[in-house]
């Protein structure tokens, strides 16, 4: 199956676009789960089997772990194993922005699709399609490409004029017409730039966006949902992390995780209708 196909399978599956992140800080945890040997596991566990039913994919940041050291990262194998295994038809998107020269994207492609054996993983187009090629030749996963990020500054760089045009336009018709060769790429367009993201949506079609945001970052739904649906009224994965998985700090912290991400996916759905 087209890992493509997968994403699709899961929106239409739990009649969802809502994308949870696993940015499970540890300082953040809750204080019960401190006497675990794994927490940032346990509590993900927890999470992923309290909301199983609700997303379209789960997206942990590399950068919460890898910030554990070995201990850290032991914990988002052990994340990524457990949805593999307990829930192989939710895909798994690896929120790392890597992005380096070909030789050493060898090494982040064995990491990351071979090792923690995610589906995607999100990158950095500043090097260009050569430096990017180890993702972008593997046809059986999905590299997902920044093009205008949620973050208040982004328009530092995205805005800057290229033949004319933003950055991040110009990018996006890259994307398209020239690094989407193998149909596995996906682009990374941000809530809080609504007027952005229908200009993205216009460009590439019924292409698939990953669009964080909404949420804690104040990104807002309904024009989101109405500037970056697509043709079949999908084609978003829509991201939330803190606002779901934090929801609660106390023991009913899974309860709570499940009853946010339902409210998200209803209310995404009203606007998709």
């Amino acid at each position: 199956m087209n890992v493509k196909t997968k994403f699709t399978n899961c929106m239409d599956r739990n009649n969802s676009l809502v994308c949870i992140g696993l940015d499970s800080d540890v300082k953040k945890l809750p204080s019960h789960l401190e006497k675990e040997k794994n927490p940032q596991f346990a509590f993900n566990k927890e999470i992923i089997d309290s909301t199983s039913d609700l997303v379209c994919c789960y997206k942990p940041n590399s950068a919460f772990y890898e910030a554990n050291g070995a201990r850290g990262v032991e914990q988002l194998k052990m994340t990524c194993d457990y949805i593999k295994n307990k829930y192989p038809e939710i895909p798994i998107i690896l929120d790392a922005k890597r992005a380096d020269i070909g030789n050493t994207n060898d090494g982040y492609t064995a990491y990351t699709f071979d090792y923690l054996g995610v589906d995607a993983v999100t990158l950095q187009p500043y090097l260009g399609s050569e430096a990017l090629a180890p993702f972008l030749s593997r046809k059986d996963k999905v590299a997902i490409i920044l093009c205008r990020t949620s973050n208040p500054g982004a328009g530092e760089m995205q805005d800057v004029k290229v033949d004319g045009e933003p950055y991040y336009i110009y990018l996006a018709k890259k994307v398209k017409e020239e690094w989407n060769k193998l149909d596995n790429c996906m682009l990374v367009v941000g809530a809080t730039y609504p007027e952005e993201l229908a200009k993205v949506r216009k460009l590439v079609g019924d292409m698939t966006l990953l669009v964080p945001g909404v949420g804690s970052q104040g990104g807002d739904i309904e024009q989101s949902v109405r500037a970056g649906m697509n043709s079949e009224k999908k084609g978003m994965i829509i991201n939330s992390s803190r606002g779901i998985i934090f929801a609660s700090d106390g023991l009913d912290f899974a309860q709570k995780a499940r009853q946010e991400a339902e409210k998200l996916r209803n209310e995404i759905n009203n606007y998709r209708k």
